[in-house]
C-alpha cells in the first residue's frame, strides 16, 4: 500500500473483527438465557462482575471497579475472570475509550509480565480487542517489543504465542508502528516455516500488512530466510497460506515496481528473500501453479506479471 491507509476502512475492519470475536464468546456461553435483552444491570461488586453467568455490557463504574479489582488483586483465579471480561467488553468501540480514560491500558499490559501463561495469553487478548481503536495503539505500541521478544522465545504454536501474533498484526494494519518490528522480520520467517497450520497463516497476515508498506520493503526482501520458504510455493500447500504466500509476493513486487526498482537489480545479501523469490527454483514453482486446480491460485499467480 502505498503512503496511509484510509483509517475508515481500517477501523471498520478491525471492529468487525473485534466484533466478531465477542459473537463467538457470546455463542459458547449457550442459550440458557432464551431471548433476554442485553442491558446493562445495577451496580453489583467487581468479582461478581467476573461471574461466568454474567455477560451484559458493562458501564463506566463497573469497568472502574473491575480494573480496581484487577490492579489489587493476587488471586490467578480473579486475575484471569477479570482480563476476559475486560477483553470481551473492549470488543465495544464505546468501551474501548472508556477503559483507555480510566487507564486501563496500562493495567491490562502490566500483566503480559505475568509468569502464568493462561493469565499472559488473556492480557494479549484484551489488549488485541482494545488496539482496534487507533488512539489506543499509541498507548500499546509500548509493549510491542516485548511482546515480539515473548512471541519468537516462547513456545511454538502456543496459546500465548498466536494471541501476541494476533496483536501485532492488528497494531500493524497502519503504518504508523510497522517500523518497530523492522528487527524482528528474519524471526518472524523463521516461525513461519516452523509453526503449524494456525501459526503460519497469523504470521503470514502480520507479513501481509507488512508487505504493503513500502517503506517495509527492504526489510523483507533482506531478510535471511531458509530456502524451506520456497515449500510454501508447492501445489498442495493448504490454500489458506498459498494464497496469503502469493500474496506476499505480489505486494513486495507491486511496491519494487512503483519505485522502478526491481529492474535496477537492488542488491541484496544472499540467502535473503530477495534471492529465493526473484530465483529461478521460486520461478520454477510459480510457472507450475499457473495450472493449480484452484481458481484463486491462478489468479494470484497472473497477477505477478514476470510469471
Amino acid at each position: 500500500m502505498g503512503g496511509a491507509r484510509d483509517v475508515g476502512w481500517v477501523a471498520a475492519g478491525l471492529v468487525l473483527a473485534a466484533g466478531a470475536c465477542y459473537c463467538i464468546y457470546r455463542l459458547t456461553r449457550g442459550q440458557r438465557r432464551g431471548a433476554r435483552r442485553v442491558g446493562l444491570r445495577p451496580s453489583r461488586s467487581a468479582e461478581d462482575l467476573t461471574n461466568g453467568s454474567y455477560d451484559d455490557i458493562l458501564n463506566a463504574e463497573q469497568l472502574q471497579k473491575l480494573l480496581y479489582l484487577l490492579e489489587s488483586t493476587e488471586d490467578p483465579v480473579i486475575i484471569e475472570k477479570a482480563l476476559v471480561t475486560l477483553g470481551n467488553n473492549a470488543a465495544f468501540s464505546a468501551n474501548q475509550v472508556i477503559i483507555r480514560e480510566l487507564g486501563g491500558i496500562t493495567i491490562v499490559g502490566s500483566q503480559i509480565n505475568n509468569p502464568n501463561q493462561s493469565i499472559k495469553e488473556k492480557a494479549l487478548n484484551a489488549l488485541n480487542n482494545l488496539s482496534v481503536n487507533v488512539e489506543n495503539q499509541i498507548k500499546i505500541k509500548v509493549y510491542v517489543n516485548q511482546v515480539c521478544e515473548d512471541v519468537l522465545s516462547g513456545p511454538l504454536n502456543s496459546a500465548v504465542q498466536l494471541a501476541g501474533l494476533r496483536l501485532l498484526t492488528n497494531m500493524t494494519v497502519t503504518n504508523d508502528h510497522q517500523h518497530m518490528l523492522s528487527t524482528y522480520i528474519a524471526d518472524l520467517f523463521h516461525v513461519l516455516l516452523t509453526g503449524n497450520g494456525s501459526t503460519k497463516v497469523q504470521v503470514l497476515k502480520l507479513l501481509l500488512n507488512l508487505s504493503e508498506n513500502p517503506a517495509m520493503t527492504d526489510g523483507l526482501l533482506g531478510a535471511q530466510v531458509d530456502s524451506s520458504f520456497l515449500s510454501l510455493f508447492d501445489g498442495h500447500v493448504a490454500k489458506e497460506i498459498l494464497v496469503r504466500v502469493l500474496t506476499l509476493f505480489q505486494n513486495i513486487d507491486n511496491c519494487l515496481k512503483k519505485e522502478g526498482r526491481l529492474a535496477l537489480q537492488p542488491a541484496f545479501p544472499e540467502g535473503s528473500l530477495f534471492y529465493l523469490l526473484y530465483g529461478d527454483e521460486c520461478a520454477q514453482k510459480m510457472r507450475a501453479l499457473v495450472y493449480h486446480h484452484d481458481a484463486d491460485v491462478k489468479e494470484k499467480v497472473t497477477m505477478i506479471p514476470k510469471f
